[in-house]
């Protein structure tokens, strides 16, 4: 397998935001910046940087006005509804600050800043078995969710619908897929409007574990970038997560998510039909234009949506 697509979308400098929005910072921050390392890797198109005030103090600031994406400052709201909620122990940076000026206009988040590192790639097996057992952990203390899921949605409203979209879009989607989809939409879309019930939970997911979206110190495992959460089965980030690690040198995803106790004690079908769903949302999503300021997400999710398909294969049977 060759190197993976880049993680990561079009950055702006700290130097790039609006004037009267680095002054709220300032202000906010009781002292000037006087240095600011943006962040490369994410697909949030906006700043992401880690800077530093004139007192030492450091900071972790992520910002996003409408261009070049006009979604970005929405994922900002959701997201500072979401990180707020979270309980103080859970792994994941405090939210110390936001800022939005509203419809049309920037929103700002502070977060602490967590001097950490994104795991290796490849993976190594060490790390993937600290961010594994670091997952359960999360799921544990987000079960149930500070969040109902009637304010953020649940798993089958987000992403079970891939292959019935691709199946209702033909011909204009279908004839871009690989040749196996092709063959099969017809009983993957069976199989994935069965995904309903697999799908329930009351743990709040993050529904975006990648290697960019952990942070991993001495003794700690971080999880950052809360926008997409929503409420599912306990088991269903370790299913979302098992493609990144292995498009990015880690062993397949049965071998991943076998590490995980939640998928081990999991129904089979039901892990089945979520793996369907999942193949079925990078499938459709790689064959979309790629959104402003993206412009490597959809070679980022035709990757995973290869190594899904294979997996589905192969618990399916479907040659």
């Amino acid at each position: 397998m060759g190197l993976p697509p880049p993680d990561r979308g079009v950055r702006l400098d700290w130097a790039d935001m609006p004037t009267r929005v680095r002054g709220e910072i300032e202000r906010w921050m009781g002292g000037a910046v006087v240095g600011a390392v943006t962040q490369p890797t994410g697909f949030t198109p906006g700043v992401a940087a880690r800077v530093t005030v004139d007192d030492g103090r450091r900071f972790f600031v992520k910002a996003a006005g409408p261009e070049p994406n006009t979604a970005t400052p929405k994922a900002h709201r959701s997201e500072i509804n979401i990180v707020t909620a979270l309980p103080r122990a859970a792994p994941v940076p405090r939210l110390l600050w936001s800022h939005d000026e509203g419809q049309g206009g920037w929103v700002v988040l502070a977060f602490e800043d967590v001097d950490g590192r994104h795991p290796r790639q490849p993976w190594r097996l060490d790390e993937l078995d600290r961010v594994v057992a670091a997952m359960e952990e999360l799921s544990s203390q987000l079960t149930p969710s500070p969040l109902p899921a009637a304010v953020i949605g649940t798993a089958v409203d987000d992403f079970s619908r891939g292959w019935r979209r691709l199946h209702e879009e033909r011909p204009s989607r279908i004839d871009r897929v690989d040749e196996w989809s092709r063959r099969h939409i017809e009983a993957l879309a069976a199989i994935e409007d069965t995904v309903g019930p697999a799908l329930e939970g009351d743990t709040l997911l993050n529904h975006d574990i990648r290697a960019d979206n952990i942070l991993l110190t001495r003794d700690r495992v971080w999880f950052v970038d809360w926008p997409h959460a929503f409420v599912g089965p306990p088991w269903l980030d370790a299913v979302g997560f098992a493609p990144s690690v292995t498009m990015q040198g880690g062993p397949p995803p049965e071998e991943v998510i076998s590490r995980h106790s939640a998928c081990r004690n999991a129904d089979h079908d039901a892990i089945t039909a979520a793996v369907v769903a999942l193949a079925g949302f990078f499938t459709h999503r790689a064959v979309q234009p790629p959104p402003p300021g993206l412009p490597t997400v959809r070679a980022f999710q035709d990757a995973q949506g290869t190594i899904a398909r294979e997996w589905v294969a192969q618990r399916t049977g479907l040659a």
